[in-house]
């Protein structure tokens, strides 16, 4: 069988009218074939079940008023697909990334062995100002960072997820986010705000470090001035909501508090802790993944994303 989608191959299809720039087909064996899209308009729909592994990767952008650029998003779906009222969409900051990380072979992979259910998988690409758009909205850091933080949540919730919903008109039966470093703060900052709209956070070596003034300063205080873990802390527990965690041995070198860990463990552990108290349950709602040799480093992360993918969405 050939990578073209011809008429046969359909029985129910949606037409959505955005712009196509490449659509691929990631098999198995690593190898990619073009599919040219139909009419140069996507067509997505419920296929038949054919004797091919792989997914379809969709490279489009969305032109944001939030953001003020344009935003480069990749959509990764699996191209065997029984019922789409089944599947789930995740959405993934620094999506610039995921072909280094080979999130396509991924994904493949863990189809071809029926590891997970359906996932509409939307990386995010980060724009030159990444250090402003990702953070905690409403709170910069204590240099002024994440100052467009509030804007990047409005260009998901205004911009994106009307887009998606637009392109894709069917019920995704869960919604998660996920990021890595600076882009795991902004996607546990912007799950934990919006529970009703997203039940699965990712955070991949995530910069929980993130504070309100400056660790030097004599009056700092790791809990009072870690600014996510103040969130959590001044939260609600909200039934259902899910957290995966993961660092690296290696992700970094510093230990403000000089107690032998690592700051992104130590401030992994307390806000898994801060969650905790909330009533989360390590096991049942929390999973979190210490790499010995992992480093912050999309490698490391690669190694990570089928934890959290089976974690998440296993099928067995």
């Amino acid at each position: 069988m050939t990578g073209c989608l011809c008429d046969e191959d359909f029985r129910q299809i949606y037409f959505l009218a955005i712009k196509v720039t490449k659509l691929t087909t990631s098999l198995t064996n690593g190898q990619t074939e073009t599919v040219r899209p139909l009419v140069k308009i996507l067509i997505f729909e419920t296929m038949r079940l054919v004797n091919l592994s792989g997914i379809l990767v969709e490279n489009t952008s969305i032109e944001s008023q939030f953001l003020q650029r344009e935003v480069e998003i990749g959509i990764y779906y699996p191209r065997n697909i029984g019922s789409l009222s089944q599947i789930s969409l995740l959405l993934i900051n620094d999506g610039q990334n995921m072909q280094e990380m080979g999130l396509d072979s991924i994904l493949a992979q863990l189809y071809a062995t029926q590891s997970i259910k359906p996932l509409l998988c939307v990386g995010i690409q980060a724009g030159a100002d990444r250090k402003m758009e990702y953070g905690v909205a409403g709170q910069p850091d204590y240099k002024g960072r994440g100052a467009k933080a509030g804007n990047y949540t409005r260009f998901i919730f205004e911009e994106l997820l009307p887009f998606l919903r637009s392109a894709f008109p069917i019920p995704f039966s869960e919604k998660a986010f996920s990021g890595f470093s600076l882009g795991g703060l902004s996607a546990m900052d912007i799950a934990w705000n919006h529970p009703g709209e997203f039940s699965i956070v990712g955070v991949f070596s995530g910069s929980l470090w993130w504070r309100s003034i400056d660790q030097t300063e004599e009056s700092y205080d790791d809990f009072k001035h870690r600014i996510i873990h103040e969130q959590v802390k001044n939260g609600q527990y909200i039934p259902g909501m899910g957290f995966f965690f993961q660092c690296g041995n290696k992700d970094e070198t510093k230990d403000r508090n000089h107690n032998g860990i690592i700051d992104s463990i130590d401030d992994t552990l307390d806000l898994i802790k801060e969650l905790e108290a909330k009533g989360y349950k390590v096991g049942k709602d929390i999973y979190y993944l210490e790499l010995k040799d992992g480093r912050h480093d999309i490698a490391t992360w690669g190694r990570a994303m089928p934890v959290f993918l089976k974690w998440g969405w296993g099928s067995k």
